[in-house]
C-alpha cells in the first residue's frame, strides 16, 4: 500500500525564513565533507570535516544531530571504497556491497535505534502525475540522447569508464548503471534529502543535498565539465519527488536517463555499437 512522503519520509518541511540559521552550518558541513571525500579525494580533510559537523549538529539541536548522523553513516560508508567505474568482478561486488550498506545501515538506525520512520521509500505516493510530469517522462530519453554522446565524447569523460571487451562485461555494466541510478535515488533522494527536509525549505535541502550527488557522480566518472550537467539533474529530481512523493516517479526518469547513458559510454568506446546519436 501506497504511503506518502509526509508519514514515512518526512514530516512538513519548515517554510522559507522559519528553519534555523543554526542548523545550516553543520548541515553544509556534511555535505561538504563528500565534495571533499569524493569530489577531491581527501579523506584525511574529509572525514574530519564530517566528524566536526556532526558534533556541532549535537551542538545545534539533538534531531537534527540524529539525522545528520544518519546522512553521515551513509557518507562514511561509501568512502570506505573507490567508486570509480569498474566491471571486473571483484570490484563489481565491492562497491555493490559497499552502496547497499550505505542504505541499510541508515535505515535501520532510523528503524531499531531511532524507532521511528524518518527514512522512507514511498513507491507510489498519493500525487497524480500531471501531464507535464508525464510529459518528462516521455521527453527525458530524448533530452539524454540530445545532450549525453555531445558531453561523454567532446570532453573525453567517457574514458572514465571502462572500455568493454566482451559480452560478460557489457551485462556486467548494464546491471551495475542500473544498480547505481537506484542507489542513486534510494541514498541521496530518500534518505539525504528526505532527512534535511526536516529541518530546512525544500530549495535549501535539494542544494545540499544535490552537493552530495554530484560528489559522488564525480568519482564514479562524472568530470571535466560533467557537473553542470549533473547538478541540475540532481536539483531536478530533488524537486520532482519534492512535488510527486514518488519514488517510482524519480526512479523512472533517472533509469530512462541511464538508459541512454549506457548506450553512449558503450558506443564511444566501440562506434559500431547503438550508432543512433548525433554529437
Amino acid at each position: 500500500m501506497a504511503t506518502s512522503p509526509a508519514s514515512t519520509t518526512a514530516p512538513e518541511p519548515p517554510a522559507d525564513g522559519q528553519w534555523r540559521l543554526r542548523d545550516l552550518p553543520p548541515a553544509a558541513g556534511v555535505a561538504i565533507s563528500a565534495l571533499l571525500l569524493f569530489g577531491f579525494q581527501l579523506a584525511g580533510w574529509g572525514h574530519a570535516l564530517l566528524v566536526l559537523s556532526l558534533l556541532g549538529a549535537r551542538w545545534a539541536g539533538r534531531e537534527l544531530a540524529k539525522d545528520l548522523l544518519l546522512i553521515g553513516i551513509g557518507v562514511a560508508i561509501v568512502s570506505t571504497t573507490s567508486v570509480e567505474a569498474d566491471v571486473n568482478w571483484d570490484r563489481f561486488f565491492t562497491i555493490g556491497a559497499v552502496l547497499v550498506l550505505a542504505v541499510a545501515a541508515p535505515l535501520l538506525v532510523d528503524r531499531l535505534l531511532y524507532r521511528r520512520r524518518a527514512i522512507g521509500f514511498p513507491w507510489i505516493g498519493e500525487h497524480r502525475w500531471s501531464k507535464v510530469e508525464i510529459t518528462y517522462v516521455v521527453a527525458v530519453p530524448f533530452l539524454g540522447w540530445a545532450i549525453l554522446p555531445f558531453y561523454f565524447i567532446r570532453s573525453g569523460a567517457y574514458l572514465n569508464w571502462p572500455h568493454i571487451t566482451d559480452g560478460s562485461e557489457l551485462v556486467r555494466f548494464f546491471v551495475g548503471v542500473n544498480f547505481v541510478g537506484t542507489w542513486d535515488e534510494l541514498f541521496f533522494i530518500c534518505t539525504c534529502f528526505a532527512l534535511l527536509r526536516r529541518h530546512f525549505p525544500v530549495w535549501l535541502a535539494n542544494l545540499l543535498q544535490a552537493t552530495i550527488f554530484v560528489s559522488f557522480l564525480w568519482e564514479l566518472g562524472y568530470r571535466e565539465w560533467g557537473p553542470l550537467l549533473t547538478f541540475p539533474f540532481a536539483l531536478v529530481q530533488g524537486f520532482l519527488f519534492a512535488r510527486t512523493g514518488s519514488l517510482l516517479y524519480v526512479l523512472v526518469v533517472h533509469l530512462l536517463f541511464d538508459a541512454i547513458v549506457f548506450m553512449a559510454i558503450v558506443h564511444a568506446h566501440n562506434p559500431h555499437l547503438f550508432a543512433i546519436f548525433l554529437y
